[in-house]
């Protein structure tokens, strides 16, 4: 036996696996007296690893060989519970031994508290002490960093299950750092099946049956054998991946024993819970248990039982009702019942005596109601006053028996006597849809606040923003927090983040007080706060001049087409429906306990991964005409494609001329919007396909004569971006002269009108296109060849005007624009008025016709320098005859 005084000791469980001797090994660097002690039983992989040609890491001893009297600390590695433990359990009763635990498996009953615990929900137990390994700089072998990525690779496989994390990854890279060799890890895992697990893994995919337990399918299969077959769990793993299931149980009879092995990808279905009814444990998605007392079909029928109790739905009233209530007071007559309905858009509502609920109305009543023409009647009369309803923690199954069962159209939600939300039909449908789609990989990923998939994407938001922008979110979700708020960044900021484009225009919705939010923002970061009590907007102005816009969460319904929307309090999910485009609808949640979660309401990341743009409903564009402009605009921007039936609903609401009745000034903004994207033309193009150029330019012949101008207009932009690109230019300037070529000068005037242009804007679209023509003409001439004569003729010209000039020009007048942009423009004479004074000139109109002299001579190459323009001067303009001219 081993026996020292003071003897460390560090074991692990047993059926130890490779992160339990790995943790061993990694442990022992923390703690370099420590003896590496065996448990009785091991995996078979380990077991016969330790058979093979010895592999340069510490040395183990037996349980038998340790002398415990001698033992005054325990280490405990990759579990946590004196039922795993073996012979060594008798240590634990001692008050005189030290124990130290290191453990990332979750929480069970029996879980010992240790002198010094190390416990955290990571992927592997060597993650653990990697972490400390790399903290406290101990030195690692190449052959010891191996073996630890054995364990790292077993338990996350190969960092690929969904209980990994990011610091797994840090920790296998740690340990490549520290020259651990993948090669032989893969050596070392692979495992080739016998022909007995083959046959085993035959008749367990055979045998498969599918129960649906609380809305979930669970599969079990079954199968018997003589004797036991080694490494089960790896059958079970390769049936998950074969049969590509999300849930799977695996019952085997070997011998006089049943083996139960678990292994799930949804988070409600804790298999780590499943294993401990019947005395076993692992992980949340890996887990299992030995039985010896009961036969193969009873373990299944109380697999089924246990399941149902430990299954926790993913969807409460809470998470799928709409809020806030839109109600109505049974005083209120029909008609106006109607008028809400359409307003927002639903088909049914509570009616509300001051804070009882005393029915409710449906859409068909009322509809019922109006052809009998009873508009003018108390809604009251007519409501339904016979009624369920629930508790935002009753769960699907009530939900789907009151609005199916019982035929009920609307489902009031209540809490403490008053509702909280309502849920419909279509809810209830959508949910039941959702449950049927595959989830996602990521343990993160759930569904919870609201019918839509969640994920979280704190990690890119890391990687892609700025310390100062990351911090800023971390302190504004800090902030909801002690409100008593949600906040959530929403739109474009949402959208690009996906994209993984650069984008800093934070916009954040609050679910709570806006302007409140704003203002406590604005005195926790130094900065300053301009709101609209209206619309409960505010925008928090930091010292540097960048902005957060905060709004509250609000609803928006239209009073007629192409009206500005009347705007209401509302939640976050109503909110997100008021938007234009399904890829603007996500949100970001910032609160601290789920910063960084993804909320998607309407399959907006569907959207982004097919490329596509759609709309919420179908009066999408007859409410808001300007969302076709956006729709093609975003089409551009990203390369997406316009669903058809979006496609559909643009054309129709083009062709009924709801754009019309927009004010002229928002058409304006999204066309300039338009011509600030990186391709314009292709954009343009797309509008007249849909008829939107001849909806906003009147009278304006779409030919291909305007197509060829504004894709000339596009290629010289091109050419001054890379020639210039110091300077600044408004290129939408430059487009919308091109838009506008072949228009006649009489409907101009109207086109003034009908975008609402402002007199500025007006004037020089008028002017540059009158100057340019005269221009193009005059350089066009054989007389116009000397740099001045180029010069003289594009003087007082902006450069967007010369780059029109340069766009609608044949190649000889080209050039010429091209050398004034390139040489001339900004040529400048050195000699002043005083260098004249001191040359004895006495001022007067003579000073204007020298320095002009002067500027011809050096636009013309006659002069180069300032003694040259003195010289210059002197020869031409002597002073005294200067002095009889000025005289």
């Amino acid at each position: 036996a081993v026996r020292l005084i003071d003897m460390e000791v560090i074991t692990t469980h047993i059926n130890a696996d490779f992160d339990a001797m790995a943790s061993m090994v990694a442990a022992q660097k923390l703690y370099p007296g420590a003896v590496l002690v065996l448990p009785s039983a091991m995996e078979p992989a380990v077991r016969s690893f330790l058979t093979r040609p010895p592999f340069p890491i510490p040395s183990f001893v037996k349980e038998k060989e340790v002398d415990p009297a001698a033992v005054t600390r325990l280490i405990l590695v990759d579990t946590r519970q004196a039922s795993r433990l073996g012979a060594l359990e008798g240590l634990l009763e001692r008050d005189d031994v030290e124990l130290h635990l290191y453990d990332h498996h979750p929480p069970s009953e029996d879980d010992l508290a240790g002198d010094v615990a190390v416990v955290r929900p990571v992927g592997a137990t060597v993650t653990l002490l990697a972490e400390l390994i790399r903290e406290r700089s101990v030195p690692v072998t190449p052959e010891e960093a191996t073996f630890m990525m054995v364990g790292l690779y077993e338990d996350t496989g190969g960092l690929t299950f969904t209980s990994t994390t990011k610091e797994d990854y840090d920790a296998g890279g740690f340990l490549l750092e520290r020259g651990a060799d993948l090669t032989k890890v893969a050596d070392i895992l692979k495992r080739e099946l016998t022909s007995e697990q083959v046959a085993v893994l035959n008749d367990l995919i055979l045998s498969l049956a599918f129960h649906r337990v609380v809305g979930i399918e669970v599969a079990v299969a079954k199968v018997s054998v003589e004797s036991y077959v080694p490494e089960f769990a790896l059958l079970v793993h390769k049936l998950r991946d074969i049969e590509d299931l999300d849930v799977v149980f695996a019952i085997a009879q070997m011998g006089s024993k049943v083996y139960l092995v678990g292994r799930s990808r949804r988070p409600q279905v804790d298999v780590s819970l499943v294993a401990a009814a019947f005395g076993g444990g692992g992980h949340r998605y890996a887990a299992s248990a030995s039985i010896k007392d009961l036969t193969l079909i009873q373990v299944e029928e109380k697999l089924i039982k246990v399941l149902s109790e430990v299954i926790r739905p993913y969807h409460q009233a809470r998470h799928i009702m709409n809020f806030p209530v839109i109600s109505v007071s049974p005083g209120q007559s029909v008609m106006e019942v109607a008028e809400t309905l359409n307003r927002y858009s639903i088909n049914g509502m509570p009616v509300m005596d001051g804070e009882r609920l005393v029915g409710i109305i449906g859409r068909q009543m009322v509809d019922r109601a109006l052809h009998l023409d009873l508009g003018d009647q108390e809604v009251g009369l007519y409501m339904n006053t016979r009624f369920n309803s629930v508790t935002p923690e009753d769960d699907l199954s009530d939900i789907r028996d009151y609005l199916v069962r019982d035929y009920q159209r609307i489902l009031p939600v209540m809490e403490d006597g008053r509702p909280v939300g309502v849920i419909t039909r279509k809810d209830l449908l959508d949910t039941f849809i959702q449950e049927e789609e595959r989830l996602p990989e990521s343990e993160d990923e759930t569904f919870a606040r609201g019918r839509m998939r969640k994920k979280s994407v704190a990690a890119i938001i890391r990687e892609l923003l700025p310390e100062r922008v990351v911090n800023l979110l971390t302190e504004m979700g800090a902030i909801a927090q002690e409100l008593g708020m949600h906040a959530y960044c929403v739109g474009g900021f949402v959208r690009d983040l996906i994209l993984r484009r650069t984008n800093l225009d934070v916009d954040v919705v609050v679910e709570g007080d806006g302007i409140t939010f704003a203002q406590a923002m604005a005195a926790r970061v130094n900065a300053r706060v301009r709101h609209h009590d209206k619309f409960g907007t505010a925008v928090v102005i930091f010292p540097d001049g960048f902005k957060v816009d905060v709004a509250t969460a609000r609803r928006e319904y239209y009073q007629h087409p192409g009206a500005l929307p009347m705007v209401e309090s509302s939640s976050l999910k109503l909110d997100l429906y008021r938007r234009d485009f399904s890829i603007n609808t996500m949100a970001i949640e910032l609160n601290p306990e789920n910063f960084g979660v993804l909320v998607d309401y309407f399959f907006g990341q569907r959207d982004l991964k097919d490329q596509s743009i759609r709309v919420l409903h179908n009066l999408s564009f007859v409410e808001d005409p300007t969302r076709a402009l956006r729709a093609l605009r975003f089409e551009a921007r990203f390369g997406f494609k316009i669903g058809k039936h979006t496609g559909m609903l643009m054309s129709n609401a083009v062709k009924q001329g709801f754009l019309d009745r927009v004010a002229g000034r928002r058409v304006f903004v999204e066309l300039r919007h338009i011509l600030e994207e990186e391709n314009p033309p292709r954009i343009i193009k797309r509008m007249a396909e849909f008829g939107l150029v001849s909806a906003i330019f009147p009278g304006l012949v779409d030919s291909k004569k305007t197509a060829s101008i504004l894709d000339e207009i596009s290629q010289v932009v091109s050419w001054h971006r890379l020639s210039y690109l110091k300077e600044e230019v408004e290129v939408w300037r430059i487009y919308l002269i091109g838009l506008i070529y072949e228009m006649p000068d009489y409907l101009l005037e109207g086109l003034r009108e009908k975008l609402e242009l402002t007199p500025r804007l007006y004037e020089w679209i008028a002017s540059s296109r009158k100057r340019a023509k005269g221009v193009r003409k005059s350089l066009g001439w054989a007389r116009a060849r000397t740099p001045y004569d180029i010069y003289k003729a594009m003087e007082g010209m902006d450069t967007e005007a010369v780059l029109y000039l340069m766009a609608m020009s044949p190649e000889r007048v080209r050039r010429k624009v091209s050398l004034y942009l390139r040489s001339l423009k900004d040529t400048r004479v050195e000699l002043t008025g005083k260098d004249l004074i001191r040359m004895g000139y006495t001022p007067g109109p003579i000073f204007k016709e020298i320095l002009e002299g002067l500027l011809k001579a050096r636009l013309n190459n006659k002069v180069r320098s300032l003694e040259e323009e003195m010289a210059y001067v002197s020869g031409r303009y002597p002073v005294r005859a200067a002095e009889e001219s000025g005289a």
